[in-house]
């Protein structure tokens, strides 16, 4: 069935077109959380909230944006106010659960990946949040600027403000890039 089809139907509260949206969304919507959290638990219970949220609210998608752009965003609001609950962000985990989702794995030295993931945790919030659209998940600045509310512009600067951050942060580990 076609997503206009299951959009309609699950307006009028039709359980299985609610679980066929929530089937063809759930894993981005849970890998997204994850890595945003690090935490398998909290991104369960955010995944659920999300699609919650998403159903009750969804005579409200005009459709002006693709329903997982509008779906993302969701997901994204929750996150960072769950993050922003116990006051914590962390990029932490095994790679290998997000193997087949966004960018894909790149496999570096240990003590290089766990640096990279402090420094990506010490990241300012709103750094952090591009950060893990753009080049864990695979976002593009335009989904990235829609999901969070900001311009496109905007969304490129703090990934280059970032990745500047991260460069310097990192920068013990420079003489392994070279070519």
């Amino acid at each position: 069935m076609e997503e206009v089809q299951l959009l309609e139907k699950a307006r009028r509260k039709d359980a299985d077109a609610e679980r066929g949206l929530y089937e063809r969304h759930v894993d981005r919507v849970y890998y997204l959380a994850y890595r945003m959290t690090g935490d398998e638990t909290m991104a369960q219970d955010i995944t659920q909230d999300t699609f919650i949220k998403a159903f009750d609210k969804l005579d409200s998608f005009r459709g002006d944006s693709k329903f997982s752009t509008w779906l993302h965003r969701i997901a994204t609001t929750v996150t960072l106010n769950a993050l922003r609950k116990v006051k914590k962000f962390r990029l932490e985990g095994p790679m290998e659960l997000a193997d087949n989702v966004g960018a894909g794995t790149v496999h570096a030295e240990p003590d290089l990946t766990e640096k990279l993931y402090r420094a990506i945790d010490s990241l300012p919030e709103r750094y952090r949040t591009v950060v893990v659209m753009h080049d864990v998940e695979g976002y593009k600045h335009q989904e990235i600027a829609g999901a969070l509310g900001i311009e496109v512009g905007t969304s490129k600067a703090q990934l280059s403000r970032a990745r500047a951050q991260l460069r310097e942060m990192l920068s013990d580990f420079a003489g392994e890039w070279a070519l």
